[in-house]
C-alpha cells in the first residue's frame, strides 16, 4: 500500500474546504469568534439571536477556513485562526449581527471576538465592537428622513398658519 503524497488533499479535507468556501462565497462579511467553553445550550442561544439577522454561525477548523479565507481574498485576519474558532457569516447590515454577537458576548464572557471582516477591510475585536455600537441601517435611515422633512415640516406649519398669525409675524419683523 503506498502513502498518498503530502500535498495531495484527502477528499473529506476538500469537502471541508469546499463547504467552507461556499458558506463564505456570497458572504459581505465574517466575524470570527473564540467560542471555547460554550455549551450546547449557549450556541443554540447565540444562534438564536443571529436568526432575525440571517447570519450562520459555523464551527470551523482553522486550517480550513484559512483556506477558504485566502480563496476569498481575506487573508489579513488568518493570524487569529488559534484555538476553538466558530465562524459567523452572511450579507446585510453587519452592524446589526456584530450588535447580536456582542449582546450575547456580554452574558457569555466565556467566548469572544477574535476578529472580522468586512468586504476588503478586516477588522480587529475593538473594531467589530465599534461595529456594534453603530445605529442600524434602518434607524440611519429614518433619522435621514426627519432631517429631510422637517424642513417640509416647518413650512407646511407656517403655511397652514391662520392669515391673523402670519399678519402678527410681519408685524413683529417690520416693527424689528
Amino acid at each position: 500500500m503506498t502513502k498518498p503524497q503530502a500535498n495531495s488533499k484527502r477528499p473529506e479535507k476538500l469537502s471541508a474546504i469546499q463547504e467552507i468556501d461556499s458558506f463564505i462565497a456570497n458572504a459581505d462579511f465574517c466575524f470570527i469568534l473564540n467560542y471555547g467553553g460554550l455549551t450546547v445550550a449557549e450556541f443554540a442561544a447565540l444562534r438564536g439571536k443571529l436568526a432575525p439577522t440571517k447570519a450562520v454561525l459555523k464551527v470551523v477548523k482553522n486550517t480550513y477556513l484559512a483556506k477558504a479565507l485566502e480563496d476569498k481574498g481575506w487573508t489579513a485576519i488568518e493570524n487569529v485562526l488559534t484555538g476553538p474558532t466558530a465562524l459567523v457569516a452572511g450579507s446585510g447590515d453587519p452592524a446589526e449581527v456584530a450588535k447580536a454577537i456582542t449582546t450575547f458576548l456580554k452574558d457569555n464572557e466565556k467566548a469572544s471576538v477574535k476578529a472580522g471582516q468586512l468586504g476588503d477591510q478586516s477588522l480587529d475585536a475593538k473594531q467589530v465592537k465599534q461595529l456594534s455600537d453603530l445605529p442600524s441601517k434602518d434607524e440611519m435611515r429614518a433619522k435621514l428622513l426627519a432631517t429631510l422633512q422637517a424642513p417640509a415640516g416647518d413650512l407646511v406649519r407656517v403655511l397652514s398658519a391662520s392669515v391673523k398669525g402670519i399678519l402678527y409675524v410681519l408685524k413683529a419683523k417690520a416693527g424689528a
